[in-house]
């Protein structure tokens, strides 16, 4: 029987007469990452603070490693580790001074600040006070801040926002080095590329309610639609584009038919985008 590190039983919130989070269940095993997907105001962040402790649920549980949030939040705080978009670091002070200091907040010995500075690519900065770091800086620094504790739960939101593709990279093999090592993940994100190459599983979330999760695969399979894309030379010497669906009976008579009567260029295969069947389910965009 797979263990389940999170299990969210009916969660709901209200901000007065807003119902943000709309009695949503789910559970995330331990060890898996989950992609938390939606657009602002789906009510993502208010699912995220009610799990992590710092809203108490109007309805329904939150369960972290066995224990209910709202009635040990010390204890599970201690088991996890959270960074959010929103950077709130000591800025007056050096990068290890921070790391430092929340090394000794988690009680946590033989901490090594320089080491887990090297993993988020801030070598040589180390002693920088915070203020003169760029945006990017600042994040790689909230995600290092965030392993401090070796937690067993991760909450990351955005943590490659603001990033170079270099630095970005190094924040998705370390997020694997975490799953790798036994921790599970939850990541919230607007990157549907990265939450499909990370994700074992994602969840779509919008005005309050999950309304799809599964494999990301899975969803390509039950919602998206598979094509063949030519790219073929006219008889004016212009490149035309040719598209086969790969899904139909019809589709080996169409793609005979196609060498047989175009002269093809390129062709390549084409999937449904994470980001396509957000649209077919929700009817918005990630960015509305």
């Amino acid at each position: 029987m797979v263990e389940q590190a999170i299990i969210a039983d009916k969660l709901t919130y209200s901000y007065n007469n807003l119902l943000a989070v709309d009695h949503i269940s789910f559970h995330v095993a331990k060890g898996e990452i989950l992609g938390f997907l939606g657009p602002n105001g789906a009510g993502k962040t208010t699912s995220v603070k009610m799990l992590t402790g710092q809203l108490k649920p109007k309805d329904g549980k939150a369960i972290l490693l066995g224990l209910d949030v709202a009635e040990n939040i010390e204890r599970v705080q201690s088991e996890i580790g959270v960074c959010f978009e929103e950077t709130n670091l000591y800025q007056r002070m050096s990068a290890v001074e921070n790391l430092n200091l929340f090394a000794r907040l988690f009680n946590v010995k033989s901490f090594n600040a320089y080491s887990l500075l090297a993993r988020v690519g801030l070598s040589g900065r180390e002693k920088d006070r915070v203020e003169n770091y760029s945006k990017g800086m600042k994040q790689r620094l909230m995600v290092a801040r965030s392993l401090v504790s070796k937690p067993q739960i991760l909450f990351l939101d955005e943590p490659t926002a603001g990033l170079d593709p270099t630095s970005s990279e190094a924040i998705r093999n370390i997020i694997l080095e975490e799953r790798k090592r036994g921790a599970t993940i939850f990541l919230t994100t607007h990157d549907m590329m990265e939450a499909d190459k990370l994700s074992d599983r994602v969840a779509f979330m919008n005005q309050g309610k999950i309304l799809a999760l599964d494999k990301p695969l899975n969803l390509k399979q039950k919602y998206g639609k598979r094509a063949l894309k030519a790219k073929v030379a006219s008889n004016k010497g212009s490149l035309e584009i040719r598209e086969i669906n790969l899904d139909t009976p019809q589709t080996a008579e169409e793609i005979q038919k196609l060498f047989h009567n175009e002269k093809v260029v390129t062709i390549h295969s084409e999937e449904a985008t994470l980001e396509d069947i957000f649209i077919k389910i929700t009817g918005r965009g990630l960015t509305e």
